[in-house]
């Protein structure tokens, strides 16, 4: 990942966070030097005195989880909000660009094989990212009560896909806010992306409000 001193990403916790809100990740694998992607759901999950794993699942039928068994190099790809950036909203002079923030998780997996860890990976999946999308006090759908499928009918749609963890190696990230420029500009940029009507400008309105307020009050 090309990642320029004044917006490389180093806060484990700000890097953890951009994989929660934006969990469909690119999935890529390598075979006689062809470059192979899934694009799949994860979850992070930190793990004590490393930099943590992540686990996911694909269809059965899809063949690079046989990469993945085999040991194969991974590469995970998570893309967070992004953004056009016209110099006409700057005080000083520039040229257009364009802000985001990526982050790049690289290891290897393991295939789980046990079919009572992959249906508590399946359940994980189900609550987290079910829960990421009710109301607060509300509960989302859920393997169980009348919505519940019979545990055989289940066990036959377990068998159509592969799980898997992937133990990191090494994790790069890259949040290009215009830290490189001044604060005026900044929040020259803050106030046109904020008042968007697109989610993703103002989400990156938000960051860079926080970076700004959290740089002034240094």
């Amino acid at each position: 990942m090309y990642r320029p001193e004044s917006f490389k990403e180093t806060d484990p916790d700000r890097i953890a966070d951009l994989i929660a809100d934006y969990p469909f990740g690119v999935l890529i694998t390598a075979q006689d030097g062809l470059p192979i992607a899934s694009h799949l759901p994860f979850l992070f999950e930190p793990v004590p005195g490393s930099p943590g794993r992540l686990r996911g699942h694909m269809a059965r039928a899809n063949p690079q989880w046989a990469q993945l068994a085999a040991g194969a190099p991974t590469l995970v790809v998570f893309q967070g909000p992004h953004a056009y950036i016209s110099p006409a909203w700057y005080e000083s002079p520039g040229v257009p660009t364009w802000n985001y923030a990526a982050v790049h998780v690289r290891g290897t997996a393991r295939i789980i094989e046990d079919d009572r860890e992959l249906a508590g990976l399946v359940e994980r999946q189900i609550v987290v990212h079910e829960a990421a999308r009710t109301e607060p006090g509300q509960a989302g759908w859920q393997l169980g009560g009348q919505q519940d499928m019979p545990e055989e009918r289940l066990a036959q749609l377990r068998a159509m896909i592969v799980g898997f963890d992937i133990q990191i190696t090494e994790i790069e990230a890259t949040f290009k806010f215009n830290q490189n420029r001044s604060a005026a500009d900044r929040r020259g940029v803050i106030a046109e992306l904020g008042a968007s009507a697109d989610s993703q400008d103002r989400a990156v309105a938000r960051i860079m409000a926080g970076e700004l307020a959290s740089g002034e009050g240094e």
